[in-house]
C-alpha cells in the first residue's frame, strides 16, 4: 500500500511565486523581470534566478514555497543520527548514490513504532526540487516495487503501508546530506579532469556550483559573518564563518567538489583560476536581498589545494553608534574633545577587524554638521555615507595613500580621513595637512595607543612633528557581547580579584555600586554560543602640553603612560574588566581578546 504526500492538483491555480513575492514586499517589479529573463535563456526555478540575482534570500524564498506549495520546510533536527541512513534507503530502494546526487535529493526510512505492522513507514525525501516529475516517479515506482516484492516473500517487516513524505530544505541541509552520502561511497578523486582550465570553467558555471557559493554568501550574510574560510584538506574541504571574530565550522563537504567551487570564487573575484601556486587577491560585489555586499577574497596554496577567504563588508549595513560601540563614560568623553579640535591628527590603532573603521566612520558622522567638506581615501571604501566624498585607493595604477593624499589637498577639505597610515611618505603629508588647518583622521596597526607614537617614529615622523600635529590616540579591540537571552548572573571571583588589581595599580575605575557579573550559557538566540554581538573595549589619551614636551623629548612609553594615568587612562584590559563587572561581557572573554595584564 503506498500513500503520498502530493503537491494540489489546483497547484496552477495557486498564486506564481514571482507574484507571491512580489505581494509580501519581498522583490520589485524590475528583480521578476530580470529573473524571468534570465530563466527564458537558462532554464531553471524561477525561484533559482531571484536567488541568484540576489532579489531574495533562500530564508524568504523557502517560507513562500512552503505556503504555496502547502510543503513543510525540513529542520536540521529532523535528519537520522545514522551517517548510514541515506546510502540504507538507496540501497533498500534500488537506487545508486549517483542518482541522489544527480537530482539533488536525499532519503530516508522512518521505522514504523511499536509492534503493529500496520503502522505505517514513512519516507521523507527533501530535495532542490522536490516538484521534479522524474524524481517523484521513479521514487514512487521504487516504493511500489519494494512493497509488492516484500508482499510476495512473505516479510512481515514490509506489510505496513509505506507514507511518502517530500519536503523542502535550504541548499546548505541538501548539501550537507549529500556530502554524507559522498563520505560512504567510494568515490575516486578524479584529479586529471580537474587539469584542464577549460573544464574548471565549464564545471565552475554548473547551477549546482554557483547555488552552492551563493548560499555561502547568503548564509553567511544571515548569520552577520565577516569572513567565509573555504579550506581543502586530503579528502574533504571545510567551511567557516567567522562570527563576532569567532571562527565556526558549517560545512564539510567532499574533496572532489573543492575545484570547482574555488574556481567559481576565483571567477567573481576576477582571479586566474589556471594558478593554484601562488597568491591571489580579487574582489567583486555582489548583490543580495537587494544589498549590495563588497566580497574581498585571497587565496594561498595550502598541501591539499588552497585556502580561500572572502570578506564581507556590507556597505549598507547599519552600523553602530559610538554609544552601541561601547565607547561611553570617559573614553567616550574624551573621543568627543579630540573630534571637536578644528586641526591635528587622530589616531585609532588596532588590527584588522577591530572595529577601527567603524568609530572613524560615526566619528565622522558626528562632525558632519554640513559646513565642513569631509573627504576620505580608504581601500576599500567600506560603508558609504551620506553627504561624505569618499575616494577608493587603487594601488595596481599607481594611485595609493599617499598620491590620494596629496589629490584631496587641492580640494579644499576641512576634514579628511585616510584609511591607513602605512608608510613614512603618508605620515608625513597628513602630518602637513594638519599643521595647515585640516583635521585628518586615520588608523595605524600598534598594539596599544602611546605605541603608535613609536611606530610614527618608525616610519621617519620627527618627534617634533608628532608632539605638534597628533591631537588623540586611541587602541581598541571587540569582544564578544553576553547574550541577554540566556546570560545568567554569577560572581566572579577572578572577575573582582582583576577590578581591584587594577585600582590598586592606580586605573581611575569607578567599581559599579551593584557589581553584576554574569557568565555566558547558550540558547537558540545565540545559536548556543552564549555571545551576540560585539562591543569595543578602548584605551584613549588626548595630548596636552605635558605629553607634547615628553614626546618632543623622547621619553618613554612608561614615562608617557605615567602621564596619561594621571590624565584618567585607562588600558584595553582594564576597559574590558569594567565592562565585565557591568554585566557586557565576561573575564574570560576579555582574556580571549586582550591578554591578561595583571598576570
Amino acid at each position: 500500500m503506498l500513500s503520498i504526500n502530493r503537491v494540489s492538483e489546483t497547484l496552477t491555480l495557486t498564486t506564481p511565486i514571482g507574484e507571491l513575492l512580489k505581494e509580501r514586499g519581498l522583490i520589485s517589479d524590475k528583480d521578476l523581470a530580470q529573473a524571468l529573463a534570465m530563466q527564458a535563456e537558462v532554464g531553471g526555478l524561477l525561484g533559482q534566478a531571484l536567488q541568484r540575482l540576489g532579489a531574495v534570500t533562500e530564508e524568504a524564498l523557502l517560507e513562500a514555497l512552503s505556503d504555496q506549495l502547502d510543503l513543510p520546510v525540513a529542520a536540521p533536527h529532523l535528519l537520522p543520527d545514522s551517517l548510514s541512513a541515506f546510502t540504507d534507503a538507496a540501497q533498500v530502494l534500488n537506487l545508486p548514490p549517483s542518482w541522489f546526487l544527480a537530482h539533488r535529493a536525499v532519503a530516508w526510512f522512518e521505522p514504523a513504532s511499536g509492534d503493529d505492522q500496520d503502522e505505517p513507514q514513512i519516507l521523507f525525501v527533501i530535495a532542490a526540487d522536490p516538484l521534479n516529475l522524474e524524481l517523484r516517479e521513479r521514487l514512487e515506482v521504487e516504493v511500489m516495487r519494494r512493497a509488492a516484492a516484500t508482499s510476495d516473500d512473505g516479510e512481515e517487516a514490509a506489510s505496513g503501508p509505506i507514507i511518502i513524505e517530500y519536503m523542502l530544505a535550504s541548499n546548505q541541509l541538501i548539501d550537507m546530506c549529500l556530502a554524507r552520502i559522498q563520505r560512504t561511497t567510494s568515490e575516486t578523486d578524479e584529479d586529471d579532469e580537474f587539469a584542464d582550465v577549460t573544464r574548471l570553467r565549464e564545471m565552475a558555471e554548473e547551477a549546482p556550483v554557483i547555488d552552492f557559493v551563493n548560499n555561502l554568501l547568503a548564509t553567511a550574510l544571515k548569520e552577520n559573518a565577516s569572513d567565509v574560510h573555504i579550506e581543502a584538506f586530503e579528502h574533504s574541504f571545510v567551511v567557516r564563518y567567522r562570527i563576532d571574530g569567532v571562527l565556526h565550522a558549517r560545512q564539510t563537504q567532499s574533496r572532489a567538489r573543492f575545484d570547482a567551487i574555488a574556481s567559481r570564487i576565483k571567477l567573481i573575484g576576477g582571479m586566474d583560476i589556471a594558478e593554484r601556486r601562488l597568491p591571489q587577491d580579487g574582489r567583486h560585489t555582489v548583490r543580495f536581498a537587494g544589498n549590495d555586499i563588497d566580497l574581498r577574497i585571497s587565496s594561498v596554496p595550502s598541501t591539499w589545494g588552497e585556502s580561500l577567504v572572502m570578506r564581507l563588508l556590507r556597505k549598507q549595513s547599519e552600523l553602530p553608534d559610538l554609544e552601541g560601540l561601547g565607547l561611553t563614560g570617559r573614553t567616550g568623553a574624551v573621543l568627543d574633545e579630540i573630534l571637536k579640535s578644528p586641526n591635528g591628527v587622530m589616531l585609532v590603532t588596532g588590527p584588522t577587524g577591530s572595529g577601527k573603521s567603524t568609530t572613524l566612520y560615526r566619528g565622522l558622522e558626528r562632525i558632519d554638521d554640513g559646513y565642513r567638506k569631509i573627504i576620505t581615501i580608504e581601500d576599500p571604501v567600506e560603508y558609504d555615507i551620506s553627504g561624505i566624498t569618499q575616494i577608493q585607493v587603487k594601488p595596481e595604477i599607481g594611485y595609493d595613500f599617499a598620491n590620494g593624499l596629496r589629490a584631496i589637498l587641492r580640494q579644499d577639505p576641512d576634514v579628511i580621513m585616510v584609511g591607513e597610515i602605512r608608510d613614512g611618505e603618508t605620515a608625513r603629508i597628513a602630518a602637513q595637512a594638519s599643521l595647515t588647518g585640516h583635521f585628518v583622521l586615520s588608523t595605524l596597526h600598534t598594539n596599544s595607543a602611546l605605541a603608535a607614537v613609536t611606530r610614527l617614529e618608525d616610519i621617519g615622523l620627527e618627534p617634533f612633528l608628532i608632539g605638534a600635529c597628533v591631537r588623540g590616540l586611541m587602541a581598541q579591540r571587540l569582544v564578544r557581547k553576553l547574550c541577554d537571552d540566556c546570560a545568567v548572573e554569577q560572581r566572579s571571583e577572578i572577575g573582582e580579584k582583576l577590578l581591584m588589581q587594577a585600582m590598586r595599580d592606580g586605573a581611575p575605575m569607578q567599581a559599579p555600586e551593584t557589581l553584576r557579573w554574569r557568565k555566558a550559557v547558550g540558547c537558540d538566540a545565540c545559536e548556543g554560543t552564549g555571545y551576540r554581538g560585539r562591543i569595543a573595549v578602548a584605551e584613549i589619551v588626548k595630548l596636552e602640553d605635558e605629553m607634547r614636551e615628553a614626546i618632543v623629548t623622547g621619553a618613554s612609553v612608561q614615562k608617557l603612560f605615567t602621564i596619561a594615568r594621571e590624565q584618567g587612562f585607562l588600558t584595553l584590559f582594564e576597559d574590558g574588566v569594567q565592562k565585565a563587572a557591568e554585566g557586557r561581557t565576561t573575564i574570560e572573554e576579555v582574556r580571549r581578546v586582550c591578554g591578561d595584564e595583571a598576570g
